[in-house]
């Protein structure tokens, strides 16, 4: 952890150290052409991935000639470790895949276009809700096109759900009724589930209270009163301590393994998590699954569209009219997205989700009706995660582990937490 810490606040250093010799639209030319109509697209994920996105790029070209796209891809970590020097170079490819934690760093080192210009001219967003637009705004410019968009949610077994004694999930439930099912399954030997994300769920809980993980400057933490650190970490920690929620040492060992969880081991009912993680979760448990909304109290207040994933457009390029044809295409082409069926989350465009979902699979249709329903009551997501978050997630990710560990208890943690991050967050101030 402290590796991967160190890792990220390198990267962060490097980005900050160029971004004083980031160019406008002038300058060399990063996209490798001079007529421009060369991109350069850079992407990370699996080879499924891979091989659909090469087929829409040839499908781009096909009804684009003469355009010519040049492809860079990779895990998620190489991902970032190779967009680095690139950045630093200033020559970023012209069309970039952004996650949520990273945008706001090359955003605010001046790497990225800004895309108001090209919205309802070569980016048609007229059927895009407002709310999810503007997950791609940071500081008022829309530095982001969103690929699509995910809800938080449980996804279990229905049938394990049962053989723990337990009917349904309830309507509208509350935190003292997951606790209550979740020691009721503990009983029957059974897990609930595998903890939470401590970073993600805990900024869900804050907003059902009207707080967030970070203020909206992100300069500080978004919330002043440490009881709600406090609550929310010792409710976790106490149902690891109960047997409801396998121990932090397993929890370690199954981390990020997903054939050793124990929802597709049959000895855990469910995973909190991000809808388009449902497909694949199906996939490896082969045993019908359903979704759930989140607990509340006033989970109207906490859930929110993110986006899966950004396109964004190097500052640098000089091919950015392409680049934004590029983007529209993806979001309101299709056939194209009949390709993509929402793995890169549930598309944007309202006209492109109709017309795919006769092409879905009974899983993904699952996928695209739980986010439809979530979509109409859902609050604007909170801005993206500021500079130095990933450092600020990872010192997070140390201290809940203490919690659960019994070596500290939640109140003793939460003023440690808070002197921390605001120390990384500080940083930011203007």
């Amino acid at each position: 952890m402290r590796k991967k810490t160190a890792l990220l606040f390198m990267v962060t250093i490097l980005l900050f150290i160029t971004a004083c010799g980031n160019s406008g639209s002038g300058g060399s030319n990063a996209s490798g052409g001079t007529d421009g109509k060369t991109l350069r697209i850079a992407w990370w994920g699996s080879d499924t991935r891979h091989e659909y996105t090469q087929k829409i790029i040839d499908m781009y070209k096909e009804q684009n000639p003469g355009v010519n796209i040049d492809i860079e891809y990779a895990s998620f970590d190489d991902y970032w470790k190779k967009l680095a020097p690139q950045a630093a170079a200033n020559q970023l490819p012209d069309i970039m895949q952004m996650d949520v934690s990273y945008i706001s760093q090359y955003a605010k080192n001046g790497q990225l276009e800004d895309l108001t210009p090209y919205l309802g001219s070569k980016i048609k967003v007229d059927d895009v809700t407002e709310n999810v637009l503007k997950t791609g705004v940071i500081g008022g410019v829309q530095y982001g096109m969103p690929t699509g968009v995910n809800v938080l949610g449980f996804q279990y077994d229905p049938a394990i759900l049962k053989k723990a004694g337990i009917n349904e999930i309830p309507d509208n439930w509350t935190w003292d009724q997951y606790k209550e099912i979740a020691l009721k399954a503990k009983d029957k030997g059974i897990y609930f589930d595998s903890s939470m994300a401590a970073d993600i769920f805990f900024n869900y809980f804050l907003r059902t209270k009207g707080q967030s993980l970070y203020n909206a400057e992100g300069t500080a933490l978004g919330y002043e009163d440490d009881a709600l650190f406090t609550e929310f970490f010792g409710m976790l920690a106490e149902l690891i301590k109960e047997g409801a929620v396998p121990s932090q040492e397993k929890l370690n060992q199954t981390k990020g393994i997903l054939e050793e969880s124990d929802i597709v081991k049959g000895t855990g009912i469910g995973i909190w998590q991000w809808s388009n993680q449902f497909v694949a979760l199906q996939r490896v448990v082969n045993r019908p699954m359903e979704l759930a909304p989140m607990v509340g109290p006033d989970m109207e207040k906490g859930i929110y569209m993110q986006p899966s994933m950004y396109w964004a457009v190097a500052k640098s390029s000089q091919s950015k009219d392409e680049a934004a044809k590029f983007i529209d295409f993806w979001i309101n082409n299709q056939d194209a997205n009949k390709l993509i069926k929402g793995e890169r989350g549930v598309p944007i465009s309202a006209a492109v989700k109709k017309a795919v979902a006769p092409e879905l699979s009974e899983t993904e249709k699952q996928v695209f009706d739980f986010v439809a329903k979530m979509e109409p009551i859902s609050s604007p997501m909170s801005p993206p995660p500021p500079v130095g978050s990933a450092e600020i997630i990872a010192a997070l990710t140390d201290y809940v582990e203490q919690i659960n560990f019994g070596q500290a208890t939640a109140a003793e943690v939460a003023p440690k937490f808070r002197a921390d991050a605001n120390a990384i967050l500080s940083n930011n101030q203007p």
